[in-house]
């Protein structure tokens, strides 16, 4: 009898533990993916800024084409030496290297300010005649090309910017709605409720961001009314939450729990429960009560 109960916790033993592998590797498979896309994310801009110091240097080179004035020809060549240096550096530079990239790209935002600057003084010699217009056709269908790859590369790395974001937006499950009565017990009608319970979990998230989150409950009547506590911001606009509720979000599942006071008459039918957070609708469900 004691070697069958043995061998019997053995294998809930065994059971419990393939379970958490199992979990585990989902979990480790999950965080790969979001850290594989955020990593593709910083070789796009890396690639996008690349790009623009290219595009600058035949801006450059395009300018020089137009103008007869050889002190500023020398600037012009001086300053697209320096955006090929800075190109070259980008070059060496690992995408993962968030230090190095930000001082090129604080960089960048220099070398397109004095550019307009340039821009500006060739603008008014005003030289440009339709011969220069002609041999330059070339160097402007390059800057086409580099343009559109500019784009191309944005809207890619816009794409995977919002894949990242749902990633890591909270979830609300198990979302329950109780009527209580006076005493605190569940009351069997709507007519003798004195208080509504609401309760939830925010379930795990490797990939959220930690920290104190603002939940904001929102319980919508049969007749259409919101219990009113109040207006938060939701989609470029006011709307009313009848119950809100700070959380501290560590990336593991919580239980949350929010009560209203019943002052006002309630009627029998549907009541809509939508769970609000970090300016997104984390979960909803609807209860019908008599």
């Amino acid at each position: 009898m004691m070697k069958k109960i043995w061998i019997a916790a053995a294998v809930v033993a065994v059971v419990l533990f393939a379970i958490v592998a199992v979990w585990s590797f989902v979990g480790l498979q999950q965080q790969k993916q979001v850290n594989e896309e955020m990593m593709e994310l910083a070789e796009l801009d890396k690639q996008e800024m690349e790009n623009e110091y290219e595009r600058f240097t035949l801006q450059y080179s395009e300018m020089m084409t137009q103008i007869n004035n050889d002190s500023l020809v020398a600037q012009l060549t001086q300053e697209q030496l320096r955006t090929q240096q800075l190109l070259e550096e980008l070059k060496q530079t690992k995408a993962a290297d968030a230090r190095e990239i930000a001082r090129l790209k604080k960089e960048l935002a220099t070398v397109r300010e004095v550019l307009r600057s340039f821009i500006r003084q060739v603008d008014s010699l005003n030289q440009v005649n339709e011969t220069l217009r002609n041999e330059n056709q070339q160097i402007r269908g390059e800057l086409a090309q580099s343009n559109r790859e500019v784009a191309g590369l944005q809207n890619e790395k816009a794409t995977l910017s919002e894949k990242v974001a749902i990633a890591a937006q909270l979830d609300a499950t198990g979302i329950n709605m109780s009527l209580l009565n006076k005493r605190g017990k569940v009351a069997k009608k709507v007519k003798d409720c004195k208080q509504i319970e609401v309760s939830f979990r925010i379930t795990k998230n490797v990939t959220a961001a930690n920290g104190m989150r603002t939940v904001y409950i929102r319980i919508q009547t049969p007749n259409g009314t919101v219990l009113n506590g109040g207006l938060f911001d939701y989609e470029n606009k006011k709307i009313e939450y009848s119950m809100k509720k700070s959380v501290e979000y560590t990336g593991e599942e919580v239980a949350v729990a929010a009560y209203w006071n019943v002052n006002e008459f309630l009627a029998a039918g549907d009541y809509r429960i939508s769970i609000f957070s970090d300016g997104n609708m984390i979960g909803s469900r609807t209860f019908t009560f008599k």
